[in-house]
């Protein structure tokens, strides 16, 4: 089991397989490589025993989230293309990430924060937090930051890339129609995913939701009028994928509107 930095995964995995080891690797070095399969359990578990160069990749924490439903979804319906928003924990960044939204939540906590711009980021330079310290590009604490992962061409960032490429390997449709906004959200453990998800024929709320209800590793909470949807709250420390805010998309033909949230330390933690 590796759960380590690229580049340690890519020179020892190697090495655990030829000396007989079936190597699973938590890490990003071999997730797309075609002689590697990238697994989720509910998903694609066949492809556990192909694995021409002995080893065995899983996904990001951020695809993980969603596999689990997406996957269940994709085999009774068809999934064509998928539209995802993620609110992604400080500890996604690392024990640094949670240690600096911890720090950052003791600066501004009891004063009046958020009257006017800048507010957050006076508060962090009068207690000594210099924004080069920080993992994150922007203050956390009270804010919401649009990134997530280094920048890649054209203005997308490697965590985004990650959700379009691996969405496309796990669930074994090399054309499926991407497109991710990753977000740092100031919530120390679990991922949530805003899910646009069209198919290729008709689906109802009522059919995803009884697809869903039916899956050992999913919890369904999807009960608007009585105040019920999945939180971080609610995941945190646990195993599921909750679900809920299941809609019928408005404006768009054989789509459904999701949220979902994982324990990302629970699921894959780099």
């Amino acid at each position: 089991m590796f759960d380590v930095p690229d580049e340690v995964s890519a020179q020892w995995a190697p090495i655990a397989a030829e000396r007989g080891a079936v190597a699973v690797d938590n890490s990003g070095a071999f997730r797309m490589d075609p002689d590697v399969p990238l697994v989720v359990p509910e998903v694609n578990a066949d492809k556990v025993a192909d694995r021409p160069k002995g080893i065995i990749a899983n996904p990001n924490c951020t695809t993980l989230s969603m596999m689990a439903a997406m996957g269940a979804l994709h085999r009774e319906f068809g999934l064509e293309a998928l539209v995802v928003a993620s609110y992604q924990a400080a500890s996604g960044a690392g024990q640094g990430g949670i240690d600096r939204l911890y720090a950052e939540l003791a600066a501004v906590a009891g004063q009046e924060i958020g009257l006017r711009g800048g507010d957050v980021a006076a508060a962090l330079a009068a207690a000594g937090l210099d924004p080069s310290g920080s993992p994150f590009p922007a203050p956390l604490a009270l804010n919401v930051v649009p990134w997530a992962g280094s920048l890649k061409d054209d203005g997308w960032s490697s965590e985004e890339l990650k959700v379009r490429n691996e969405s496309r390997k796990i669930l074994g449709i090399p054309d499926l129609k991407v497109s991710a906004t990753c977000v740092r959200v100031p919530v120390v453990t679990t991922h949530s995913l805003a899910v646009h998800a069209t198919f290729a024929g008709e689906v109802s709320v009522e059919a995803a939701r009884k697809v869903l209800a039916e899956q050992p590793t999913i919890v369904l909470r999807d009960d608007p009028a009585a105040g019920e949807w999945p939180t971080p709250a609610d995941a945190v420390g646990g195993d599921p994928t909750w679900v809920g805010r299941i809609r019928q998309a408005l404006d768009f033909p054989n789509t459904l509107e999701l949220f979902m949230c994982g324990d990302n330390l629970r699921k894959a933690p780099r």
